[in-house]
């Protein structure tokens, strides 16, 4: 098994932070009243959306409660104090009982999936009518330049990882079924021939 760290997947990782960074430029570009991060982990992510005053809300969402319990402890801060919630459970499960939603993330967690779940996630996220959704997952064609054999996953409980001509029909599907824009994202260093490690889709809905 290779190292996780070397691919990028360690909260420390070059790689990892620059997810971040483009992730979070994309959710702080527009409204931030309340911003949701579904398969938030430890809550990097949140920590860094919370850095800018803007940010009123963030709702964090992981079926793990080791990672829940990671989040709450770097939150858990008086800076951030009443702008943040965890929540305990599927991202593929409709999150009921929030007021609206600006912008949705899901930094590498759709490939957690059984990909047979996925038309549950879109119907859950697109239910909440975002403006923005950015969402980021391996490109499988990297991984030659990382040594792992064809039909290697990057880690062992990933489900499946997309080339970038797969990965974008499937996003421009979503967006065509959910009357969304959508344009795609390289993050990382690239490669002539096989691109990015990580590929990002954002997802606009149009202004009416």
């Amino acid at each position: 098994m290779i190292d996780g760290s070397t691919l990028g997947w360690g909260t420390s990782t070059a790689l990892h932070d620059e997810r971040l960074d483009a992730v979070a430029e994309h959710l702080l570009g527009g409204t931030a009243d309340l911003l949701l991060d579904l398969g938030c982990g430890s809550g990097a992510l949140i920590e860094r959306l919370l850095l800018e005053s803007s940010v009123r809300r963030v709702v964090g969402v992981d079926n793990s409660p080791f990672a829940l319990y990671a989040a709450r402890r770097r939150l858990d801060t008086p800076r951030n104090s009443g702008r943040w919630t965890l929540r305990a459970g599927s991202i593929t499960d409709a999150q009921k009982g929030l007021p609206a939603v600006d912008a949705v993330a899901l930094v590498e967690t759709i490939e957690h999936l059984n990909p047979s779940h996925l038309s549950q996630l879109e119907r859950a996220v697109f239910a909440l009518h975002p403006a923005l959704i950015a969402i980021t997952t391996p490109n499988r064609e990297y991984n030659r330049l990382y040594g792992l054999a064809p039909g290697e996953y990057r880690h062992p409980h990933h489900r499946f990882e997309w080339e970038r001509g797969r990965f974008e029909a499937w996003a421009a599907g979503v967006a065509v079924r959910n009357g969304y824009d959508v344009q795609f994202e390289g993050i990382g260093p690239a490669h002539a021939w096989y691109g990015t490690p990580t590929q990002m889709a954002i997802f606009r809905r149009p202004m009416l």
